[in-house]
């Protein structure tokens, strides 16, 4: 069962609320993040990587990188045009190889996108020539560590295992003396990953069940504290997809809009799997509330399991429905926010 398939999503309702959070610009502690996505195969990924700019904007990330873990062009070149949007080019990008294989498991709105024509010329802009020359993203991975303080780097990975599963087997180069696993547990502090399933009825989660092998080696060698973001806690917070239609009449193209607009028929509203465990990364708040300390496995079919141990260093969210609405809100109120760079226009 993957997240593609949840086709009944689109009959649940959203009410809206009054959202408690803001996003406070004065906090001068930014987080140092690395944002690892299978951009293309589910909308919440266009919408997390337009919070993260938000968070960027209201000086509460430093962004060092972006890494794709889908196998597609089309991935690392819509995140491409997003950086270019918002007026963020310099940050690099990394893409997977040797990536499992997600094409044709759902509508790639990242292709539809960035294939938009106006007047005979791409509707997006774009910064990079060639997404495909691309570097290798856990040789990214390894240059931008090297460059960060110890125990400073918080990655968010909200698709496939691939990239950081690949991390841990990178040996010592011209950026860092240390091989992929002693580089992790010198330079993260957190991975938090959309990924498992721990309720009443697990599942074999997406992100998990399409490349096991990748995501047990995650679970049970990276060396740092990790942070699971379940199914169950993303299909309780819709986002609403009247925000999608009623918060964005900017008078500019929003690649994200068109993303949101081109991945299912409108209207619709689609879980928040990926940004729940952006935000916790960012936020690391009492908005969600964590399991106790414990050791998280992946079995031969791709279900997760997890079993408490005071010494362990996993845990998993969960939210109740009060919770559930108040992150809802928060979602909305963040992610309609004009650019400052379209303030003006």
């Amino acid at each position: 069962m993957i997240k593609i398939l949840m086709s009944a999503l689109l009959l649940f309702g959203c009410s809206s609320k009054e959202s408690k959070k803001t996003v406070d610009s004065s906090n001068d502690s930014k987080v140092k993040l690395i944002f690892e996505t299978d951009m293309g195969n589910d909308i919440d990924d266009a919408l997390a990587l337009d919070m993260i700019y938000k968070y960027v904007e209201a000086d509460k990330v430093d962004l060092l990188g972006v890494m794709s873990n889908k196998n597609s062009p089309f991935s690392a070149e819509f995140i491409d045009v997003m950086a270019t949007w918002y007026g963020h080019a310099d940050i690099p990008i990394g893409i997977v190889k040797n990536g499992a294989d997600s094409e044709g498991d759902a509508v790639n709105y990242a292709q539809k996108v960035c294939e938009l024509e106006e007047d005979g010329q791409p509707l997006f802009k774009r910064t990079l020539t060639n997404h495909e020359s691309l570097p290798a993203a856990p040789l990214l991975y390894r240059e931008l560590l090297s460059q960060q303080p110890d125990s400073s780097v918080v990655i968010v990975s909200v698709g496939f295992s691939t990239n950081i599963a690949q991390l841990l087997d990178t040996q010592a180069d011209k950026h860092s003396p240390l091989n992929g696993k002693d580089l992790v547990a010198k330079k993260v502090k957190m991975l938090s990953v959309m990924a498992g399933s721990f309720g009443e009825n697990p599942l074999t989660e997406y992100n998990v069940a399409k490349y096991i092998d990748a995501a047990r080696k995650v679970f049970e060698e990276w060396p740092t504290k990790i942070v699971a973001s379940p199914f169950e806690l993303g299909i309780t917070i819709l986002y609403p997809g009247s925000s999608i239609t009623e918060d964005f009449n900017w008078g500019v193209k929003h690649p994200m809009v068109e993303a949101y607009k081109a991945y299912l028929p409108m209207p619709y509203d689609r879980p928040t799997w990926d940004l729940t465990s952006l935000m916790y990364a960012v936020e690391n708040d009492d908005s969600f509330n964590e399991s106790a300390p414990g050791k998280i496995t992946v079995d031969d079919e791709g279900y997760t399991h997890f079993d408490e141990d005071s010494k362990g260093k996993h845990i998993f969210l969960s939210v109740t429905d009060q919770q559930a609405e108040e992150i809802k809100a928060y979602f909305v109120d963040l992610i309609k926010r004009r650019p400052i760079k379209y303030k003006s226009e």
